[in-house]
């Protein structure tokens, strides 16, 4: 899609900042609708559709889905719809950990896990920040082993693939993760709505899916087509519990949270689950050239470094000379806006997350702007 067409959007993305600024922030992609989700929603609008979610469908959908894609069997009786990752994620924290416990998470980390386990929950933080090593992030599973051993911690929110880094982590420490969360009774809550955009190179493993015969594991996957095929606004997650959970969770999430599934959101997932492969993979297509383009411009740019993502459209990048909130300056200087890394804890400081899911000639401005700012602080 070109600038113009983008600038008649009304959405977060396109309205937050003036239009002298250039939007690559939020995780919203710059990509047309696939057309199984405009027929859906072009359908309920035509016949005044517009009445309360009817979900029943969902977890059957998303099992075939995860069958095909990762040959993980999901019971779709385990299976509960709610609005977004992060409502999920609240809910699980409220009703499968008790009051004043705390929960691990892995800074540089997308930034409403703070709030949601502290704000939402009303739980307490414990950073177990990533590892850098030679460039690529990756757990430090030392130090989540002594965390999960501390009696107060009784939960961990796991991203994965890992947002804002594009990690994909391995099997094995998905594998190890889980049997130490099982030894300590720590409950495993694993967001993974980036999975279905792995990118080439690189191999998603669902974590329920390597913890299989774990026993005694207490853990929800959250899934959700909202990022793949770019429909966040519309409202529709699943989370998949593991047996030892599905009970607890069934009894004690009121009904009034279901409500808050959009019905549009439940037609979008069904049409994206089922018919939305063609689409999905020329998506792939263009994020991996992307990706590439992306790299390969900030490799020549002095002070800069970018992390190279293994899953979804998001870009970490240091920039080295701007200060703490390089996003910032940029912004004011350059006019591109991207996400402060500092938002994401505090390993992020003196980076910032960039969007690159958009065309060719949009990320080439973004590279442009960018570079200018960078080049006139260093002379």
């Amino acid at each position: 899609m070109s600038l113009e067409e983008l600038r008649r959007r009304s959405s977060a993305k396109w309205r937050t900042y003036p239009s002298d600024v250039l939007p690559a922030w939020v995780a919203e992609m710059d990509f047309t609708l696939a057309e199984p989700i405009v027929h859906a929603l072009r359908s309920a609008v035509d016949n005044s559709d517009t009445g309360y979610r009817w979900a029943d469908d969902v977890p059957t959908a998303l099992a075939e889905f995860a069958s095909a894609e990762w040959n993980w069997q999901i019971d779709p009786g385990n299976v509960t719809v709610l609005a977004d990752a992060m409502s999920s994620v609240g809910q699980s924290l409220l009703h499968l950990t008790d009051p004043g416990s705390s929960v691990v998470i892995n800074p540089p980390v997308y930034p409403p896990f703070f709030s949601t386990v502290e704000k939402v929950a009303f739980r307490h933080l414990r950073d177990v920040p990533l590892i850098v090593d030679d460039g690529r992030y990756r757990l430090d599973m030392d130090e989540l082993a002594d965390a999960f051993a501390d009696p107060s911690v009784q939960a961990y929110v796991l991203c994965s693939p890992h947002n804002p880094t594009g990690t994909i982590h391995p099997a094995e420490d998905l594998r190890r993760i889980a049997e130490l969360a099982a030894d300590h009774d720590v409950v495993v809550i694993a967001d993974e709505v980036h999975a279905p955009m792995t990118l080439a190179g690189a191999k998603h493993t669902p974590f329920l899916k390597a913890a299989a015969d774990v026993a005694d594991l207490r853990a929800v996957a959250i899934m959700s087509a909202s990022k793949t095929w770019n429909i966040p606004g519309l409202k529709c997650a699943q989370v998949v519990a593991a047996p030892t959970v599905v009970e607890r969770l069934r009894e004690r999430l009121p009904i009034e949270v279901t409500y808050l599934v959009g019905h549009f959101g439940v037609l979008a997932s069904l049409a994206a689950y089922r018919e939305g492969a063609a689409w999905r993979r020329e998506m792939l297509s263009a994020l991996d050239s992307r990706r590439r383009q992306l790299f390969t411009a900030l490799e020549d740019m002095a002070g800069v470094s970018m992390t190279w993502p293994e899953g979804s459209y998001l870009a970490w990048v240091r920039v080295a000379g701007l200060g703490d909130d390089p996003a910032e300056v940029i912004r004011e200087q350059g006019k591109v806006a991207l996400t402060s890394g500092s938002a994401f804890g505090a390993p992020g400081v003196g980076h910032v997350r960039v969007s690159f899911a958009t065309s060719e000639a949009i990320l080439a401005e973004v590279v442009s702007r960018l570079g200018s700012v960078v080049a006139a602080h260093a002379s």
